[in-house]
């Protein structure tokens, strides 16, 4: 009896000591859990702010243009070159980004690229001379060149199984944050005080807010192992691809270049087109604000329907023959059908978020994609640059539009050559070997 008491008292004791244990891995587990889903909702938050400020630094500035140059004393070819700068910093600025993510982590580049936006649109209001100015807008640029690369990036290595969804989210927030600028920024300067400084600086506050969900993410550099809330570990070695050699890489090079190219055009002459044909000055905006608001519902669902089809050469062709029924209208009769080319064209600007949903489909692993959206959106910038400056050379010497919107409509056919072959099932890792 004794003995069997006592054998009982040991298996209470031995089972008492050995729940604990299970206990507490039970609850380390669930508390890493919690840990990981607030990380990947603080993560969806940091780039839908980050995406909301990838463009008004641009459309804000467009908008009050005339008051800057006024204001500065700023002459016409400067303001030229002003409107130039933004995808020269693009090209410049966004082929450093894979390095500096290899360095630092994707988080704590984007980080930085938030607070060099915030900086820089509170610095350049103020600035006091044109070089300022344009050194401030520089570094707002860079930020934004270094977040663009980068974005494809995030949202491989944290949503691997959900990239059209994300790229859809950024994109649509990108596309609401380009629009709000453009139209918000006039009467928020009035009720500012009517000071164009006020005007351009208050969008530094948007971008500041932008900063704070990375800064949890950004990993310690004093220690070996991030915490559970950091940022994944980068345990994967970059691939040594040689993207020059990849056909993939160099088709969605190329159709990045050209939509980035007809979506310029677009947003700096269209109003004009409008305007000339006999369109009120309110309405020419109006319409240009429908047109980019369109790629906020859009940018939202083609990113969705590319990733669930193995080719996305068909998207391409759709968004191509829109744009193409939309110059033909502003050739036609861009006053008595501009509410439908307005759309049309909307619809084909869409190729944007496309191009990046394409960036994490064409590329493996998170440093392919780095490589890959460096090199697209690089090169890509850099091809855009001369369209919407040919565009007003030919409008000045031909004293009209038909030969712009020839060139609007040449420029459309390669852009779904390219744009359906960088559509097909391929990586780039296949193409440029190792």
């Amino acid at each position: 009896m004794m003995g069997l008491m006592a054998s009982e008292e040991t298996r209470t004791t031995t089972s008492t000591t050995e729940r604990p244990p299970a206990a507490t891995a039970a609850s380390r587990e669930s508390r890493g859990a919690a840990t990981r889903a607030w990380t990947t909702r603080l993560v969806v938050v940091g780039v839908v702010l980050s995406a909301l400020n990838l463009r008004p630094a641009i459309t804000s500035l467009g908008a009050l243009l005339e008051e800057v140059r006024d204001g500065l004393g700023m002459s016409g070819s400067v303001a030229g070159l002003l409107t130039s700068v933004p995808p020269l910093c693009f090209a410049a600025f966004g082929v450093t980004a894979p390095r500096l993510a290899r360095r630092f982590g994707p988080a704590a580049v984007v980080c930085a690229g938030m607070i060099a936006i915030t900086a820089g649109l509170l610095i350049r209001p103020y600035a006091g001379s044109t070089a300022a100015f344009l050194a401030a807008s520089a570094l707002a640029l860079m930020g934004i060149a270094v977040s663009n690369v980068l974005m494809p990036v995030i949202v491989k290595r944290w949503f691997p199984d959900r990239v059209g969804s994300m790229t859809g989210l950024y994109s649509m927030a990108l596309a609401l944050g380009t629009s709000a600028a453009a139209a918000v920024t006039v009467p928020m300067t009035g009720l500012l005080g009517g000071s164009w400084q006020s005007g351009l600086a208050v969008w530094a506050a948007l971008a500041a807010v932008a900063v704070l969900p990375w800064l949890p993410l950004v990993p310690d550099r004093g220690t070996t192992q991030a915490q559970p809330w950091q940022e994944p570990a980068r345990t994967e070695q970059p691939p040594a691809l040689r993207i020059t050699r990849s056909r993939t890489a160099w088709a969605l090079a190329v159709f990045f270049g050209l939509q980035a190219t007809a979506a310029y055009i677009t947003m700096g002459w269209m109003p004009q087109i409008f305007r000339d044909a006999g369109v009120p000055a309110g309405t020419a905006g109006v319409l240009l604000a429908v047109t980019m608001v369109m790629g906020v519902p859009l940018a939202f669902v083609i990113p969705r329907v590319a990733t669930r089809l193995p080719h996305q050469g068909p998207i391409v062709l759709a968004l191509g023959v829109c744009g193409l029924v939309g110059y033909a209208g502003l050739y036609f009769a861009p006053a008595g059908g501009a509410w439908a080319w307005a759309l049309l064209l909307g619809v084909s600007n869409c190729a944007f978020p496309l191009a990046l949903t394409m960036v994490g489909m064409r590329a493996r692993t998170g440093a392919g994609v780095a490589q890959l959206s460096a090199f697209a959106q690089s090169t890509g910038y850099l091809i855009s640059i001369p369209g919407p400056l040919l565009v007003g050379v030919l409008y000045q010497s031909s004293g009209g539009w038909g030969l712009p919107i020839a060139l609007m409509t040449g420029l459309m056919v390669p852009q779904m050559v390219v744009g359906f072959l960088a559509g097909r099932d391929r990586t780039v890792e296949d193409e440029a070997g190792r």
